[in-house]
């Protein structure tokens, strides 16, 4: 099947492959971690800000990229990938400026606490009180806090869903629009799309769910909790949902399980499948089109 991958993504692949196909679950926290951030080299070109920084949100650090001087600008909220235990803002600079410039929002990205030196619920905390913060302030950044857009990828997905369940629950706003880029949902990995994209595709099975163990901390806990398997969860009254999924990724079918579960409880929710594309493609936009085209469809639904 690798014959059927985009061109850019294909040559990875095969580099991947070609060099035994070693699962980066078998390194050590720091090498997975500097790992990440070599690959921000495939991550296409940079734009300028206006303005970006780092602020401490009550303890909790959010880089704010500003594309413009403007006022009343849509806020996104961005929940970084990173399988809980990687990822921050050196890793998705790239993707995050593009994202405001394109979509003319203030993005806020938010540093969560990652694992495994942080256990849940720590990144989920982190997260859900970052947003409030920013509900709350984000008017002091030239933002509109009536159009606050989610956007995740990865175990960012699953953290963006899991905040606007927790909203749902303890609060009277909900954003605007979330938007779901593969989100990790299943802690057990039991779907199909695990067993045929789970060995060659550069991000393993073995990858994803040791982030999902390391996280939990705890085997019965990674079974039990219902804020880590989503799918088990209330969808019902959530904001208008995009579900962004790669057809050779491992989390492809929950992805798009997810899509039937919310379309079945009342969610105005749509799904695209990339063609061609391997989990992580988003952040690729030097060696893939449908990485470009993503960033491009992103940003109109934040536009929208």
């Amino acid at each position: 099947m690798i014959n059927s991958l985009e061109s850019g993504i294909k040559e990875l692949v095969e580099e991947f492959v070609a060099n035994g196909a070693l699962c980066p679950a078998n390194m050590d926290i720091a090498s997975r971690r500097e790992g990440y951030v070599a690959s921000t080299v495939l991550a296409g070109d940079d734009v300028k800000m206006h303005q970006e920084f780092v602020e401490d949100l009550d303890g909790i650090n959010v880089k704010i990229y500003k594309p413009t001087a403007g006022t009343n600008l849509p806020i996104t909220v961005y929940f970084h990938g990173g399988c809980f235990i990687s990822g921050g803002f050196n890793t998705h600079d790239v993707q995050l400026r593009n994202l405001a410039h394109q979509s003319q929002s203030i993005v806020f990205c938010i540093g969560y606490r990652l694992a495994p030196e942080y256990t849940y619920p720590c990144a989920h905390d982190d997260v859900y009180q970052a947003a409030l913060r920013i509900h709350q302030h984000g008017y002091k950044y030239g933002g509109d806090n009536s159009k606050i857009y989610f956007v995740g990828d990865s175990a960012g997905g699953q953290l963006a869903l899991a905040t606007t369940l927790r909203l749902k629950q303890h609060q009277t706003w909900l954003p605007k629009k979330q938007i779901l880029i593969y989100p990790m949902l299943d802690t057990q990995g039991v779907s199909q799309s695990y067993k045929d994209n789970g060995s060659d595709y550069i991000i393993t099975a073995r990858m994803l769910l040791s982030g999902f163990e390391m996280y939990a901390g705890d085997d019965v806990l990674l079974r039990s909790c219902r804020e880590l398997n989503l799918l088990e969860a209330d969808f019902s009254g959530l904001p208008a949902t995009s579900i962004i999924t790669a057809e050779f990724d491992p989390l492809r079918d929950e992805g798009e399980l997810l899509y039937r579960l919310m379309r079945q409880q009342g969610v105005e929710v749509y799904c695209q499948r990339y063609l061609g594309t391997i989990h992580g493609f988003f952040q690729l936009g030097a060696v893939s089109v449908s990485a470009q085209r993503c960033l491009l469809s992103v940003a109109a639904d934040i536009c929208s």
